[in-house]
């Protein structure tokens, strides 16, 4: 392990040229031709299928990933004999896949193909930062690049669709799948959204290295009650359409195959049964054209709701227009005597087999079954030095620098440095969560990569000095899915002790703390979303030292940092990084990359803050500005009286190691008419020693409404790098089209007035300047 780790050397910059990018929807090969091609050939098969083969391409269950001498005789294997399977998730390995394609196109009555799904969510088994860590790198090409990566690796190993995107807009730091998301905002959700799309897409769904994306969770998942998963929403639809929607609908833009329907309620519905949501909006506005499949056993789940028994609700998730049951049978078993007690129609059935075949087709496996998953590519494809490369490069890109003070960072490359913890030297919880695939054995912890990049000049001792909790039974929670936290059992007090001792030893101190991998993702909502004690108990005894501290901070989720933000010299959030964790967090403490990464999401001074974000809307009785800024209670106006009413560190949010200047903003065009373009531009210098990157964004307040608008919304960024002394303009193109919004009566459109043009580094330090842009 130690010799692979030293192996791996730096591709920091960019390796994923311009002409490689996808910038149009992927489904643009897809001509009249080869349309009319795809329909004729899909309406012949569903013509021969009988009744039941039609609902089997409705099945998709589990494969509980068995080995390839069952294939054929176990339960599912029998089921694809006779037709009644249309895709299988959780398998893995080339072998195993081909084995049960074998089945279905050698063994079945019309011998159609199946599709193969995996929850490829940031990587497979080269994994990549958490998705929230991939959105902080605000760099669309690294994204797109990571999805791109992934694709290659996930199809070379059988795998042709993905569950990912995951876009889901939240403003709840409670709920854990924020780890899984982009974040609050629907402009920066969006961007990402689409060019997830494309790097798993690509411009050929057929070439045999990309495949299907599914966009998730259809709809508004990120905003339940209480931070609580699989919890109640419910909201106007202006806030839909110009707050949740945005990031789904820019996937249907790019082009995405399919759609997953969400766990959540929408206007007392669940999603998975809203015809609302998954015909009228997704098919009949965006004119969505794959097919929708629902999250795991959601149509079962719809009983629970209250909906009905498993036959009504699965006449009710097929009417609403989902055209694929994730592992609940619903379909398989009660659509035939649906059909025959007029409760649904042979149509409606028709319909969904039909989008399901028509995936199929365009992933060419009509043609060739057997073109996704071959042993001896995954061998050269799947987890190879130039992907984890790209993976180290992604993973220094995510980090964000939100404090470093005495410019403790970055670190000197000699002395001594105490790395304590309890991540340290756990190379199982680096991925973060939702990395199925990957191979956590080998990640680089983050002991492993001081010492394979820096150990020669520096040296590095090692403590543990608290566990994850206090609590034993709570810690043995947050150890999900086999991500082991290595609990000590030995006292508290043996634990700081031995770390203090070490602390004492050295020049400076890197304090790896926060959560552990699974204390966020899936059904990992906590009610607190501060830092446990125990580890808060540690850093307090390691800063009566007296020695310099760098806190290196994991986390999935927004935290509450204020009762330790003070505490240590400098904290870099470093998400959880992935495959490469370990040397990335060492490029970017020693300085051989400059951390840029700005936060995606707002992290709040307390819990009661919550929910806590930039783009929010003013009340009738504002507080002053400049008692927000000094943090003052004023009576009869919108605050609290215990807390401040802003953020501990809002929302575009991120140091370096180097200082950008911005210049005065300039404004080509104050009283623009029409469609006329408005240059936004300042120029920023590098006034620091460091190279860096900057990432500018672009805010735009709307200050007169028919319906009230937020106090500012991002409307475009750009990252720019720049060597130290080097200066650069930087222009933002305004168009009446980044003035639209939904108005009250649901119509996209922008309305005559004043408008605040803000450019900044943050979302809350930001320069202004109006303009009144008439129709």
């Amino acid at each position: 392990m130690k010799k692979l780790i030293v192996i791996a050397t730096l591709a920091l910059a960019p390796v994923f040229s311009a002409q490689e990018m996808v910038t149009k929807p992927v489904q643009s090969y897809q001509t009249a031709q080869y349309q009319a091609k795809k329909k004729a050939f899909v309406d012949n098969l569903l013509s021969k299928m009988t009744l039941d083969e039609k609902i089997g391409q409705l099945n998709l269950p589990s494969s509980g990933d068995f080995t390839t001498g069952l294939a054929k005789s176990s339960d599912i294997g029998k089921k694809v004999e006779q037709g009644l399977v249309g895709g299988l998730f959780n398998i893995k390995g080339a072998e195993k896949i081909r084995a049960v394609q074998k089945v279905a196109v050698e063994n079945s009555r019309l011998k159609i193909p199946l599709i193969f799904g995996m929850d490829v969510i940031h990587g497979y088994e080269t994994t990549f930062p958490i998705p929230l860590g991939l959105a902080a790198s605000w760099d669309m090409n690294l994204i797109q690049q990571s999805a791109r990566v992934a694709a290659k690796e996930a199809s070379s190993d059988g795998i042709n669709w993905t569950f990912s995107p995951m876009v889901d807009i939240s403003r709840e730091p409670r709920w854990g799948r924020v780890s899984e998301g982009s974040g609050e905002d629907p402009y920066l959700g969006s961007e990402i959204a689409k060019n997830m799309v494309y790097g798993y897409q690509g411009k050929d769904l057929s070439v045999g290295n990309t495949i299907l994306a599914c966009v998730k969770h259809f709809a508004l998942y990120g905003a339940g009650e209480s931070g609580r998963d699989y919890n109640t929403v419910d909201m106007s639809h202006v806030r839909m359409f110009n707050e949740y929607f945005p990031p789904y609908k820019a996937a249907v833009d790019a082009g995405v195959a399919s759609v997953m329907a969400s766990f959540n309620e929408v206007d007392g519905v669940p999603a998975t049964g809203s015809r609302w949501l998954q015909t009228e909006v997704l098919r009949n506005q965006w004119k969505f054209k794959g097919f929708v499949v629902t999250d795991y056993t959601g149509i079962n789940e719809m009983v629970d709701h209250g909906m009905g028994d498993l036959q009504q609700v699965s006449a009710l998730a097929l009417k609403a227009g989902v055209d694929m049951d994730m592992v609940g049978e619903g379909f398989l078993t009660t659509l035939k005597k649906s059909l025959s007690e007029g409760k649904v129609t042979q149509a409606e059935i028709d319909l969904a087999a039909k989008r399901v075949l028509e995936a199929k087709y365009d992933l060419g496996l009509f043609t060739d079954p057997y073109k996704y998953g071959d042993a001896k590519l995954a061998a050269k494809e799947v987890y190879n030095m130039d992907n984890r490369n790209v993976a180290r490069s992604a993973a220094a890109q995510s980090m964000v620098l939100m404090k470093n003070e005495n410019q403790v960072l970055p670190l000197k490359n000699s002395g001594t440095v105490a790395v304590i913890g309890p991540l340290v030297n756990n190379s199982l919880n680096m991925a973060g969560t939702w990395s199925v695939a990957a191979k956590h054995d080998k990640a680089v912890n983050l002991m492993q990569g001081l010492q394979a990049n820096y150990g020669k000049e520096v040296k590095f001792l090692s403590a543990k000095g608290a566990n994850i909790d206090y609590d034993a039974k709570l810690e043995d929670i947050y150890a999900a899915h086999g991500k082991k936290t290595d609990r000590d059992n030995r006292s508290k007090e043996e634990l700081l002790k031995e770390a203090v001792d070490i602390a004492n030893k050295a020049d400076v101190i890197v304090l790896a703390i926060g959560e552990s991998a699974e204390m966020s993702g899936e059904s990992s909502s906590r009610t607190e979303i501060t830092i446990p004690q125990s580890q808060v108990d540690l850093l307090n005894e390691l800063k009566k030292t007296g020695k310099p501290i760098a806190m290196v901070l994991f986390t999935g989720r927004p935290l509450a940092l204020t009762n330790v933000k003070d505490t240590p010299d400098a904290i870099l959030n470093a998400w959880f990084a992935g495959s490469e964790a370990g040397n990335a967090i060492a490029d970017v403490l020693f300085g051989k990359v400059n951390p840029s990464g700005k936060l995606p999401m707002t992290f709040p001074r307390s819990l009661g803050q919550v929910p806590i974000y930039y783009n929010a809307k003013n009340t009738g009785r504002p507080l002053s500005q400049e008692l927000t800024d000094k943090c003052e209670y004023q009576r009869f106006r919108s605050n609290y009286m215990d807390e401040c009413n802003t953020p501990l560190y809002p929302f575009g949010f991120g140091l370096s190691y180097t200082k950008f200047g911005y210049s005065d903003m300039a404004v080509s065009n104050a009283n623009p008419k029409g469609d006329q373009t408005v240059q936004a531009s300042v120029t920023v210098t590098n006034n620091g020693n460091f190279d860096g990157a900057e990432v500018v964004q672009l805010y735009i307040r709307d200050m007169v409404g028919s319906i009230t608008r937020p106090v500012k919304e991002l409307k475009g960024f750009q990252k720019v790098f720049l060597k130290k002394g080097e200066s650069r303009k930087v222009t933002f193109d305004i168009t009446p089209e980044n003035l639209k919004f939904y108005n009250g009566d649901l119509k996209y459109d922008w309305e005559s007035g004043e408008f605040d043009i803000m450019i900044g580094t943050n979302s809350e330090n930001v320069q202004h300047s109006k303009v009144n842009w008439t129709k």
